[in-house]
């Protein structure tokens, strides 16, 4: 016969081994043992580098050299993946809640949020909405300068809560700075700020110590190029 710990310790090993994810302990009453998903960081530059060769396919381009990114964000199996990523590197921060903003962050946020089997936060931009008593903050938006609102129910998050922030694009910062004002609101913590891209120009962002899978340098509409690539974390080397 063997003890639990043991069985633990086997099962521990199997999963390591085969990077299929990771078993974790918790202590105390209310404790236990829990099967948490992962990523290798191979397996991380792996999808990194599949992403970005599909992105740059030129009939992605966008008026004003954005990307269209929303047919990816609809695949379910895709997304997953990407939700099992940021839920590894981000899984000693143990967060309450993983919070996202309206609309096309909401798909990578809640896998995300499914990873760590916790609740999905959504504020929404402008007025109030319909879940009751709000909260709102205005925010400087990093890319336009223009002044921004962002709204979240009152019961949404519980104080002292911590919160993980996960959006599909990042550009001067300026959506994440207003999302650490409106958990200050409510006596909460961002513990992470994950983006799947982030643009590399303006160098200077609103917001540090986030990661993102992808960088995008830039589209030339005119050739049709899009210079995209894996990030610096996304490829191995620390992140800031």
């Amino acid at each position: 016969k063997s003890t639990i710990s043991e069985d633990i310790a086997s099962l521990r090993q199997a999963f390591d081994r085969f990077a299929i994810g990771r078993i974790e302990t918790l202590a105390g009453a209310t404790g236990g043992v829990r099967y948490a998903p992962g990523s290798t960081p191979e397996q991380t530059r792996e999808l990194a580098e599949d992403l970005a060769r599909r992105l740059r396919d030129p009939s992605r381009i966008l008026p004003g050299g954005f990307l269209y990114i929303a047919d990816l964000l609809s695949l379910p199996s895709l997304v997953a993946r990407l939700g099992d990523v940021f839920a590894a590197f981000f899984a000693d921060r143990r967060p309450d809640v993983v919070l996202a903003m309206e609309v096309q962050g909401i798909p990578l946020a809640l896998m995300t949020a499914r990873a760590f089997n916790v609740p999905l936060v959504t504020a929404r931009r402008g007025g109030m909405g319909t879940g009751g008593p709000s909260v709102g903050v205005n925010y400087i938006s990093g890319s336009s300068q223009t002044v921004q609102s962002m709204t979240l129910p009152l019961r949404a998050v519980p104080q002292g809560a911590r919160a993980l922030f996960i959006d599909d694009f990042l550009r001067g910062g300026g959506t994440a700075r207003g999302v650490y004002d409106l958990m200050r609101e409510f006596q909460a913590e961002i513990v992470g700020i994950g983006v799947l891209i982030e643009t590399t120009q303006p160098r200077e962002k609103l917001v540090d110590r986030y990661v993102s899978l992808l960088a995008f340098d830039g589209a030339d509409e005119a050739e049709g190029l899009i210079r995209i690539r894996p990030s610096r974390w996304a490829s191995g080397d620390p992140v800031r």
